[in-house]
């Protein structure tokens, strides 16, 4: 069985033909971070105005790859939620219209859920890719930690799942964003967070983590003692404005705080997923979402867990259409719903 994939829930267009749920055979992304970047952050309506630009030229572009033609495809698969309500419904309709002037069957996919799907793709004839050797088994414990998402479920099989907890408040991908934001660091956060830590001290600073429920998380907390120790750094009180603290941080400062709030948070979700392992005694564990592609949490969790872990590709960490594909596959193999091409809509606030 080979799907077409398609992902718009944020600022990627993405487009992927994924066979049987383990072999990808293409994986196209146009990207529009360029032209958030400037902002801080993603700008919705340039999103969306980017994605009409570029979903039909990725579709062709991902079934030329793939070596398909629409007579090999034998189903549409698209995020419907969660995500930026533009940027989702350019690709809900392109997939709409495209099932019904195709026929083929539609299947809407949750993008949370999807994420996780990355780590079933082990199979790929595309260059630069390194792929797990193996599916993960069941039971097996998903750590989802994103821009928007942070949360631990438990999957006892296909579509048959637990939501173990998750934050009440930033996600820890959205924590970075804003912790870079102050020190004055580009967007996105995550890896400009990991590139100045290279360089500090992880234990220069302790930061507090946040005392919840056992399996939530916090990072409101942690980002808000960071505000506290920049100020306090440069001999400014608590209403000294955020937005001028870099051009008063020495790149020193700066290189010291990145470390020691990438340490506490990372520690903060593994010491939680350890606490889920040792309830639950998963076969496996898997990681899912951009942060994933963080090597600072795929170390943390290597020592802290007793199994071996196969991490994705750090480009199927972030946002694509073959993770929205492969999960497709496994709706199919499973005879789960179809979706109608004629009222599938969106729902941007999605939950697992």
């Amino acid at each position: 069985m080979r799907i077409l994939g398609i992902e718009t829930s944020c600022d990627e267009t993405a487009a992927a033909v994924v066979e049987d749920g383990n072999r990808m055979l293409s994986n196209v992304v146009a990207s529009s971070m360029d032209l958030h970047i400037q902002y801080g952050g993603v700008v919705p309506e340039i999103a969306a105005r980017s994605h009409i630009e570029a979903i039909l030229p990725v579709i062709r572009q991902a079934l030329d790859d793939a070596r398909c033609s629409w007579d090999d495809i034998d189903a549409i698969a698209v995020t419907y939620g969660a995500g930026l309500g533009g940027s989702l419904l350019v690709g809900v309709m392109t997939a709409r219209t495209l099932a019904i002037t195709r026929a083929k069957p539609l299947y809407c996919i949750n993008h949370v859920e999807a994420h996780v799907y990355a780590n079933f793709l082990t199979e790929t004839s595309l260059p630069g890719f390194k792929m797990p050797a193996r599916q993960p088994k069941f039971p097996m414990l998903a750590i989802i930690v994103s821009g928007g998402h942070s949360q631990l479920v438990l999957f006892r099989d296909h579509f048959d799942y637990s939501l173990l907890g998750q934050t009440q408040d930033d996600a820890v991908g959205e924590a970075f964003d804003k912790v870079a934001k102050m020190l004055g660091l580009p967007y996105p956060g995550g890896p400009s967070i990991a590139h100045a830590a290279a360089s500090g001290d992880p234990e220069a600073f302790q930061l507090p983590k946040a005392r919840m429920s056992k399996y939530d998380f916090s990072f409101s907390g942690p980002k808000t003692a960071v505000l506290r120790l920049a100020q306090a750094q440069i001999g400014e009180t608590h209403d000294f404005p955020s937005t001028k603290l870099a051009e008063r941080l020495s790149e020193a400062q700066k290189a010291d705080i990145a470390a020691s709030f990438q340490r506490v948070a990372i520690e903060t979700i593994v010491d939680k997923a350890k606490l889920a392992y040792d309830e639950f005694g998963p076969q496996s564990v898997v990681i899912a979402g951009g942060v994933a592609s963080s090597q600072e949490l795929r170390r943390q969790l290597s020592a802290a867990l007793p199994l071996p872990i196969a991490y994705p590709d750090p480009k199927l960490c972030t946002d694509n259409a073959a993770m929205v594909a492969a999960l497709a596959c496994f709706k199919a193999q499973a005879d789960q719903p179809q979706a109608s091409p004629y009222s599938l809509a969106i729902e941007p606030n999605l939950n697992m």
